[in-house]
This record gives C-alpha cells, structure tokens and sequence, in this order.
C-alpha cells in the first residue's frame, strides 16, 4: 500500500521554503504550513502553470474551502493544506499563504495508484459500537495512527496512538500483521455521524501525515421489523410509512449485499421505474411505496425501506419478504363484457394469508396497480365476503371504454409503520361492442368510442386482431386529418365526442368477422372488438302445417359462433350464439357437422306458435320466415268422403295428368317462395298447379268453380291450359271442393340453406276450398 504524506515545514522569517509532496490517485493529502493561522488575516492558493486562482483572499476564523481544496487551523493554531480526491491534473506547482505576512510554495506530484481506497460507509444503530478500520503500508508499522473527524468549519484529531490507547468512548487498536488499526467508538449517538479521516503520522524534519481512507459514518435507527408474503407471479405493493419526514429522501435497498445499492424514487409524487421495482414518493402522507411485479424467488429477502433524516443519520423499516412458489395461488382470469352492462370478478383469498381488508386497483399505462381508475359513471358496488369461502365479489356497472384493462385483487395488512398488499388475482376485462348488422350490397357503419386521452393519437381499423408489433390496418387516421379514405372504408375521427366512424361500402359476405377499434399510445394498443354479421340478401320462407316435422341446414364459418333463434330483428341472437331461448322447450334439437361446416336444426310436431322469423348462420346469416298452417279438422274430413265421390272423375284426370312437369318460373332474385316446404332455388321439375285462385261463373241455377291445371296437349308444350268444370252439390251446407294432388321432391335441389320434409318423398296432400255462394 502507497501512501500519501502530509508534510510540516518550518520556515525561516524573511524566507519563502520550498518542499514536494507526493500523493496518489483517488486519495487525499494533509500538510502542515508550519506557520500560525491569523483569524483576520486573508488567506489565498494558487496554482501555476498554467496560473490558478483556487482560494482568492477569504477571512475566516476556521476554515475555508473551495471545492476538493481547504484551509484550516488545527488545534495547535497552525494552517493546514487538506486535498481530497486527488487525480493528476492535480500536480503542480502551488503557492500559499497569509496576505501579508508569510508563503509557502509546495510542488504536488499525484501518481496514479490503483490500490488506494478513497473512501466507504459505515452503517451503525444508535447505541451500538462503531469500528472504522484503517490500512497502513509495511514501512509505517511503527509510525503514530491518528483519527481525524471533519466537521462543518474544523477538521478536528480525536485520537493518536502507536499502540492501543483509550480516551472517552474512543479507542485505537492496531493489528500489524494485518497491517490495520481500528478505532472503536461506543454508544454511537447522532452526534458522532460525519466523515473521519484516519491515517498514519510520519516524522521527518519535522513531520508528516499519512491519510489511507476517508470513512462515512452513518447512523442509523430500525424503527420496526415486519414479515411480508407474497407469491410467485403475483405483485406486492409495500408502503413504508414516515409522516414526520414527508419531504426528505426516501429509499429501499437490501441487506444481502450491504444495501450498497440503494433505490430512490427520485421524483416526488409520482411512479418512478428503477430496476425490477417501481417506487413512488408520496410527500403528502410521508409515504415510500414499492411496487413488485411479477414476484420470483430472487424477490426474497431482507429489505431496508427508509428516509434520510441528514446527511449521515436515517430511520428504516426492516421488511423480510417471503415469496412462495405455488401456481394454485395466483389466479388469472378473462372476461369480455359489452359497453355499458355489469360485470362481476370474484377473487380468491389464500387460505393462510392473514388480511385485514380487501384490495381491489386497476393497472395504469406504466402497469403499477394502485387504485381503482374507473370511468365517472362506473359504479363499484360494496364488497361482499363469505368467510367460508374466503372471497369476495367486485361488482362494475354501466361499463366504458376506460373501463376496458387489467385489474388486480388481493388483500392489504397494515402495521404501525408498515403496511402491504398482496395481489393474487389478476383480471383481463376486455370491452367490447355489440355485433354490427349489414346488409348484403349495401353499406354499414362501426362506431368506436374511446378514451379522450387517445384525441390526439392515430385510430385505426383492423380486423381480426391489431399489436403493436404486426399492425396491418384496413384503415388508419392520417396526421391532423380528421377523416381518411381506403379503398372502401372512410374513417372520420369526431375529437369532441370522443368516436371515431368507419363506412364500409359494398358489403360482401367476405366482410364478416371480427374487427378491432384500435387506439395507439407509444407502448401499447388499446383494442376495442365488436363482429360485423352480414346478412344475405337470399331469404328461405318455409310454408308447413301443424305436427309435422321439418330440419333446416344453415352453414357457418365460425365454430364458436351461431345463430339460430327467433325475433323479428337478428340482433336478438347476437349474444347467444346457438340459442333455443326465445323458441320453446320441446320440439327443438341441434346437431352439428362439424367438417362440413353444417348444423341442422330439427323441429318436431310444428304449431302455430312456431310461425315467425327466424335467423340462421354464424358471421353470415340468412332470414328464415315459417308459417305453420291449420291442419284439416274433423268436421272437414268428413265432408271430404262425400264431396270425394262427386269428384271422381276429376281425381281421374288428375291422376292422368300427375307426371307432367314444369320448370319452377320464380321471378324473385332476392326472395325464394317454398311453398309446402320445398325451396327452388336452382331448376327443377315439381308437379304442381300453376294457378290455384278458383274462377267462379255465375248462373241462374248453380255456381260453377274451375280449378286451373297444367294439361300438356303436346309432349313439347305443357303451358296450355285447361280448366275442369265442378258441379256444387244441391245442398248448400256442402259447398265443399276438393282436389288430390302428388308432389315429388327432388333432392338435388337442395341449396345452402334448406329444409327437408321428414315424411316420404311421395306425399299426397289434399287441398280443401271452401266455397262461399255468391248471391
């Protein structure tokens, strides 16, 4: 070990001496002017080459310093040269004196010395004893060790030695083999905190110092000890309290490696990232929070949370943080909600946590989870307990876009001057917006409300999902432009209401999906999901009967999503996916071809009540219109068997006629009519009655109805017409017709969407007219 000297000169009156002092890198020197101090006098430095003014003529009783230089009186009334910290610009040549009546000229030479140790702390709780440790070098051992304390206007010796020597509470001991000596101080008070300057006295002409180290002694005073858990990939929020030093600097730091590394917030009232910890300096309470996220292991340990009181004094907190690795105490949960309705998050409490009340916080744009920030309008509802369970129930109602984020539940325990919430469970709320319904062809709207805290950043459109990191937006928001065109799609941004619009023109059935509101902040992208369901301009109307059965086909494109319920608006199905709901119980059943892309739902024993509008199909869907019909009652039946023998002959040339064939001629391009449950939607053949409105002829003595058939007078060329003529009966209560009629189905004529009968494909079916005579 080098060592830097201090040396003492004598000089002769009417002489200006001249001496070197050698010193290192990174330490410090004290010299001895050997001349007295002179209270009124001015005193200077300088230094040359290049020329320095260091200390410009100052009077002072005591001490004078000047950056990393000082000049004092010791207690022998001699000026002393102290510079600490020394590097080798330092050297050079440096005159000092007392104006007016002596100078000294000193030449520096600073060596660079790797091994000097310039200075390190000294932790001690009131009360305790302190021991600063000094090193010396091998050519020293029998040299005078000296302690040196330095105040505000003083550098005071305290103690000197060549041996163990005591005096007060102040004692030298020395190892030399070890080459250290240790300087004990006992019943630390607050009093003895500052730095202390300790070395070696070397005597030459006159003598010299030797400074090794310049110790801080700290005091410090433990004003409690605390035991915190929390789990692994849970947060921890710790609060140290100290309400009597709102203002002074607060830190935390930790004991396993001396607390060398202290965390301070930095800036007051406000989060501050520093490290692995997030720290907020709450100067209004006197409160240090620290905030641990995504909890390990390496958390774990002891933590000194505390508050300077000086330079040299300060009170902590003793935090031991116990961190326990088990996946089943910490939660995760999802929940999607629409704008505007409730939601209600229910969170687990670890059975062998103690709590003395319930945290509920919502995380902030820089993720610290302290408070709830829920929009003006929200409502958060008492929470219930049942210790049983151990859980609580958070209730948020009429839900916003600021709503939308991650929250955290746990619990907080408090202590005198200590308390900490440990979240366990941690909420994914996503809003979204009810499904957006267009028409195919035509155009649509999506209307994204949002944060005013977004006005001012770009907005886009995405569909399916839009990060950050992979944004490839259908259409975003140009810079000080408030409305943006893309092929399609106009976006316009309405700043005062806080919504942006978007138009899609030309609906197609490719459109549909999901699609994604997105707002852009410079970390993250807020996302606000709403479906676009398009709705076919092709529409299936389903004539049946009462008790019979029918199945309907319907595709869809998304597994997770189908529709098929009943109401006259097709947003009464956008929630429930597959829902029977609105449809009574029984009769009702579903059953999925998974591959095909394919549900079919099954009626059975059709009523009256089932008639009505029905929507089928998942991100596409089509309108389904069932009329069920009366079935034909008793009474008719009966006058059926008599009205049947008058009409033998017409069954016979209806049964001659029962093969002939027309192409369906539906003149409908957005509508297809299915009458008796049959939907021709490609060309096929049907046996069928073109025009079923009876004629009516009125004569003196009967009423004649004829019924119009399609009757073939040539193979090639069925459209001709033929009427057949039916006699009424004489009793007037009989004015019942009837007609047999065969219709055959053809299965290739099924399309997307359609409905099969449940009876045989041959089925005889009787039409009855009832015929009012006319007067």
């Amino acid at each position: 070990m080098k060592i830097l000297l201090i040396f003492t000169f004598y000089l002769i009156s009417g002489s200006v001496r001249c001496f070197d002092v050698t010193g290192y890198s990174g330490g410090s020197v004290i010299v001895d002017s050997g001349n007295l101090w002179c209270d009124e006098c001015s005193k200077y430095m300088d230094k040359h080459d290049p020329w320095t003014t260091i200390i410009y003529y100052k009077k002072h009783d005591q001490l004078i310093t000047e950056g990393r230089f000082t000049l004092y009186r010791n207690n022998d009334g001699n000026l002393m040269i102290f510079i600490r910290e020394l590097n080798t610009h330092d050297t050079g040549r440096y005159w000092i004196g007392v104006y007016w009546q002596w100078s000294i000229e000193m030449f520096l030479i600073v060596n660079k010395d790797s091994s000097c140790n310039v200075s390190k702390n000294v932790m001690v709780n009131i009360g305790e004893i302190s021991i600063i440790s000094c090193e010396y070098s091998q050519n020293k051992i029998y040299d005078v060790r000296f302690i040196c304390k330095q105040g505000k206007d003083s550098i005071d010796e305290v103690i000197h030695s060549t041996d163990t020597w005591n005096k007060g509470r102040f004692s030298i001991s020395d190892d030399r083999n070890k080459k250290v000596f240790s300087v004990n101080i006992t019943s630390v008070t607050v009093d003895d905190v500052g730095v202390y300057l300790c070395g070696v006295r070397v005597y030459r002409y006159s003598y010299s110092n030797s400074i090794i180290t310049a110790v801080h002694l700290h005091i410090i005073n433990k004003v409690g000890s605390y035991k915190v858990t929390g789990y692994s990939g849970g947060q921890i929020i710790i609060k140290c309290e100290h309400p009597q030093y709102k203002t002074n600097p607060k830190y935390i730091c930790k004991e396993s490696d001396g607390c060398s590394e202290r965390k301070y917030p930095g800036v007051e009232n406000k989060w501050v990232e520093n490290g692995d910890v997030s720290l907020y300096d709450d100067t209004r309470g006197g409160v240090l929070m620290v905030f641990f996220r995504d909890l390990n292991a390496g958390d774990a340990g002891t933590y000194r949370c505390g508050v300077n009181i000086s330079q040299y004094t300060e009170w902590f907190t003793e935090v031991k943080l116990d961190v326990k690795d088990d996946a089943s105490l910490v939660q995760r949960v999802y929940k999607s909600v629409y704008v505007g309705e409730e939601v209600n998050i229910t969170c687990q409490i670890p059975e062998e946590h103690e709590v003395s009340s319930k945290h509920f916080c919502k995380e902030d744009d820089d993720h610290i989870c302290q408070t709830v920030n829920t929009s003006e309008v929200t409502q958060m509802n008492s929470l219930s307990e049942r210790n049983a369970a151990r859980v609580f129930t958070v209730s948020i109602s009429n839900l916003t876009v600021r709503d939308a984020g991650v929250y955290w539940c746990g619990t907080e325990t408090s202590e005198e001057h200590l308390s900490f919430i440990s979240l366990t469970t941690k909420v994914q709320l996503n809003l979204i917006m009810p499904p957006v319904f267009g028409h195919e062809g035509e155009s649509v709207e999506i209307i994204c409300p949002y944060d005013p805290i977004y006005k001012s950043k770009s907005k886009y459109l995405c569909k399916g999902t839009c990060s950050t990191r992979d944004r490839n937006p259908l259409t975003e928001t140009v810079r000080d432009q408030n409305e943006t065109k893309t092929g399609r799609l106009t976006l316009n941004d309405d700043i005062i209401a806080s919504v942006f619009t978007v138009t899609i023109t030309g609906l197609t059935a490719e459109d549909a999906g999901k699609y994604c509101c997105a707002m852009t902040l410079e970390r993250d992208v807020n996302c606000l999901y709403t479906h676009l369901i398009i709705i076919r301009k092709q529409e299936m109307i389903l004539n049946q009967y009462e008790r019979d059965n029918i199945s309907i086909k319907c595709k869809h494109h998304d597994e997770h999503q189908k529709f098929f319920c009943k109401g006259h608006q097709a947003s009464v199905c956008a929630k429930d996916g597959v829902s029977l709901e609105t449809i009574r119980d029984d009769g009702f059943s579903l059953s999925d071809e998974t591959l095909t892309g394919v549900f079919t739902v099954n009626i059975t024993d059709l009523r009256q009540e089932d008639s009505g509008i029905y929507w089928c199909g998942s991100d596409v869907i089509t309108k389904v219109i069932l009329e069920v019909k009366n079935s034909v009652s008793g009474p008719i039946i009966a006058g059926v068997c008599v009205a049947s023998l008058l009409m033998g002959g017409l069954v016979l040339l209806l049964y001659k006629l029962r093969h002939i064939k027309t192409p369906d001629r539906s003149t409908s391009r957005d509508r297809t009519e299915m009458r008796n449950a049959q939907v021709p939607h490609v060309p096929c053949d049907y046996e069928n009655i073109n025009d079923i409105r009876p004629y009516f002829v009125s004569h003196s003595e009967e009423t004649v109805q004829y019924s119009t058939m399609k009757l073939p007078t040539e193979s090639s060329d069925p459209h001709n017409m033929i009427y057949s003529t039916v006699q009424l009966p004489s009793n007037s209560s009989d004015g019942l017709l009837y007609a047999a009629v065969r219709f055959q189905k053809h299965e290739d004529c099924l399309t997307d969407d359609t409905d099969t009968f449940s009876k045989k494909i041959y089925s005889d079916y009787a039409s009855v007219n009832h015929l009012t005579r006319l007067n």
